[in-house]
């Protein structure tokens, strides 16, 4: 069990899957004691930085410019802003603070000027700082580790194939493309998917072949369940039941025994027993807030409680890799190219992503006729 192993099967993964819950757990748990602390577990704050517009596809999203849904954008907010937010994170218990901003790829100006010098705030502080911004190009990703980021998210969302039922104005290489980007820096690594989208169990498992067979794997892999959203595309999914996610969270400890895995969206439709079995099954990351950037999350006050009701002790900040140095900007080695890289768009519709653009144009002429 000691051996990280790069070369799973479809197959394979199913097979775990789909294995006898308690036999599965039992597994899980085997692996998870040999990697990590079991009575530990990292709480990180999800903050968004840059809120709506985004002119991605995602039938997920309630960010999408092109559906009609209830949230309220903001730009950009400010380092200050983002400081407070990131003590009272600290002061709170999270070890890690992760930004995200509603954009398809970052661009080379101010505003990437400006959330280098958040990473750069917060990681003085002594946090562990992640960014999820979209796809990032090799000098981008340079930029964004000399200001001292941690680790860079990029889900990749669900297998390959269904992929492409869910978002059509990015293609699946781009993903793999900026993880490799950020693994040629000392960024770490997050990438993990959403379950309940309605994707089958081959689809999970062929997210978790994409990542698993990663050399190195993902430091971080976040196991989302879909939360429905009003106005989007998936708006009619129903919610994935507790032991899906446990299935999905022991799999991915089993076929990646040294990643953090991380209980992401969709806890507040979790109770405390399920959440427990999930820990048990190897999750040892949580996200904590009332949001994650415009989902409901979970209040904090009650995941301590929680925590002290199973005994579990929050993961100091830098326990799995050291802290990165910070360079300043007037310091770095790597400036802005203005790069205008060609991220794909793929030929192809999706009818529900279609249907659900027509539902916000006609929302918006029937509010302009008012």
């Amino acid at each position: 069990m000691n051996n990280i192993r790069h070369n799973w099967t479809k197959e394979e993964i199913i097979a775990i899957y789909n294995k006898p819950l308690m036999e599965l757990l039992y597994e899980a748990a085997t692996v998870h004691r040999l990697h990590h602390d079991p009575n530990t577990v990292q709480v990180s704050t999800l903050l968004s930085i840059k809120t709506g517009g985004c002119p991605e596809d995602c039938g997920y999203c309630p960010q999408a410019a092109r559906y009609h849904t209830d949230i309220e954008g903001n730009d950009l907010m400010s380092v200050s802003q983002v400081k407070a937010q990131a003590l009272r994170a600290k002061s709170s218990g999270s070890s890690r603070v992760c930004m995200g901003a509603a954009w398809r790829n970052v661009k080379d100006g101010p505003e990437f000027d400006q959330v280098l010098e958040m990473v750069r705030t917060i990681n003085k502080l002594d946090m562990e700082v992640c960014c999820t911004l979209g796809m990032v190009t090799e000098n981008q990703a340079q930029r964004l580790a000399e200001a001292g980021l941690y680790a860079y998210n990029h889900n990749l969302d669900s297998s390959e194939e269904y992929y492409k039922e869910v978002i059509s104005t990015r293609g699946y290489e781009d993903r793999l493309e900026t993880i490799d980007n950020v693994r040629k820096t000392n960024v770490t690594v997050c990438s993990g998917g959403i379950i309940g989208m309605g994707e089958s169990v081959g689809d999970r498992a062929g997210m978790l072949v994409a990542l698993a067979t990663l050399n190195p794997q993902p430091e971080s892999v976040p196991i989302n369940a879909l939360v429905a959203v009003d106005g989007t595309p998936l708006e009619d999914e129903k919610p994935v039941e507790i032991w899906e996610m446990i299935r999905m969270v022991a799999t991915t400890r089993i076929v990646m025994p040294e990643t953090q895995v991380r209980l992401s969206a969709g806890r507040t439709n979790m109770s405390r027993e399920g959440q427990a079995m999930c820990f048990f099954a190897g999750a040892n990351s949580i996200f904590a807030g009332d949001k994650l950037l415009t989902t409901p999350n979970p209040d904090v006050n009650e995941d301590m409680k929680m925590f002290e009701m199973l005994g579990l002790n929050t993961q100091k900040p830098f326990t799995k890799k050291t802290q990165p140095q910070t360079v300043e900007a007037e310091n770095s080695e790597y400036q802005a190219l203005g790069e205008k890289p060609k991220w794909s768009r793929p030929d192809h519709t999706i009818e529900r992503n279609e249907e659900a653009k027509e539902k916000m144009k006609a929302a918006v002429l029937e509010k302009s006729n008012k």
